[in-house]
């Protein structure tokens, strides 16, 4: 039996993929689009080869991995009938990682975030129909809390519907997780939250950079319209994926609901921006609050040119409002039960801009051996 991981080919999922099957042992079911079985494997090994050497890969891959190609927001997921019937009677869990992140895009959010997570739900249905479903695992986000200011959220005072919402991507995950929780009354279900995930503690290499623009872009900045005291909610991806993977494979979690943050212990702007500008040898930047609105409106009509400095604003635009909310979100039933905490941000931030700037905001990914067998050889 395996674990069903949807969105193993996107940041947090393939930090997840690789965690289950390094750390746990697992077996796992991931769905994949692709055209032929040759593209969804070369699409996995891009998601995965941050973490794993091809042989170490190509061998789970012939042993624990089990590919099905589809797509999240089909009728059972585009599958043949034989597939889905294999991939029902084969899944044990459910760990759902995917989602569209275009918080822009209302169309994008309800189309993958709802339909997707409903096609999920749907599979998890008859899995626990047929042989029980061990556990139903979800991935949402802090931002179904709603618009706040200067505050510090638990997770049972997360979800409050008649607070206004940031955007469509924060709208569509706390409906996500009101559609989970009615539809599997019977499946023990674990709910994470991640805050803004930046970056791995463990290396500077990334393959995920719509944040770290928007990071790069601030680090460059002589004057910030922030406060220097606020605080901002970074946490680390390789916390983050620890968390899902040991919660999701222990028995019996102490909660049904985490926030996967650095909580009360996140920095300042001014704790962060001083050991940046200490790493680079560099003047930290002044801070200047009443600057923000005008910030904002510049920002704001620069997204609405073309080019490189318009994708910079239209990206800014984006994370502006979880940049100036000053809240953080309470990780104390987290790092109690996994027993250590996030790593500051300060720690590795450094490294993470070098690497961003160094690549031009890329990742060079490994080819496909041209000497392995099998259908992708």
């Amino acid at each position: 039996m395996a674990i069903f991981l949807t969105g193993s080919t996107g940041y947090i999922g393939g930090h997840v993929a690789a965690n289950l099957l390094e750390e746990h042992g697992a077996s796992l079911n991931v769905l994949v689009r692709a055209r032929d079985p040759h593209e969804a494997e070369l699409r996995l090994w891009q998601a995965l080869q941050l973490h794993l050497d091809f042989p170490r890969f190509y061998e789970y891959l012939q042993t624990r991995i089990r590919i099905f190609r589809g797509d999240l927001t089909g009728t059972q997921f585009g599958l043949a009938r034989d597939d889905y019937d294999r991939l029902i009677h084969t899944t044990d869990s459910v760990i759902h990682c995917a989602a569209s992140l275009n918080r822009k895009s209302e169309k994008s959010c309800l189309n993958v975030n709802l339909r997707g997570t409903l096609e999920v739900l749907q599979l998890a249905m008859r899995v626990h129909h047929y042989h029980g479903l061990r556990r139903f695992s979800h991935v949402s986000t802090v931002a179904v809390a709603g618009k706040r200011k200067n505050e510090v959220v638990t997770e049972d005072a997360s979800i409050d519907w008649n607070r206004s919402d940031y955007d469509p991507y924060a709208r569509t995950k706390k409906f996500c997780e009101h559609m989970i929780r009615q539809l599997l009354p019977e499946v023990p279900i674990t709910i994470f939250r991640p805050s803004i995930v930046l970056g791995d503690s463990r290396r500077a290499e990334t393959t995920q950079f719509d944040m770290v623009r928007a990071f790069v872009f601030l680090a460059g900045l002589p004057v910030l319209p922030f406060r220097p005291n606020d605080k901002i909610d970074i946490v680390n991806v390789d916390f983050v994926a620890d968390a899902i993977a040991r919660l999701h494979q222990k028995d019996n979690p102490q909660y049904d609901t985490y926030h996967l943050s650095s909580g009360r212990e996140s920095q300042t702007f001014r704790e962060l921006t001083t050991a940046l500008a200490a790493s680079q040898q560099k003047r930290a930047p002044v801070f200047v609050p009443v600057l923000e609105r005008p910030f904002s409106g510049t920002v704001n009509t620069l997204a609405n040119r073309s080019g490189a400095i318009a994708h910079g604003a239209s990206l800014m635009k984006v994370f502006m409002p979880y940049l100036v909310w000053n809240t953080v979100f309470d990780n104390t039933r987290v790092t109690t039960e996994l027993g250590h905490r996030p790593v500051p941000f300060s720690q590795y931030s450094y490294p993470l801009l070098k690497f961003s700037r160094e690549t031009n905001f890329s990742y060079r990914y490994q080819d496909w051996p041209v000497k392995i067998g099998g259908s992708a050889a």
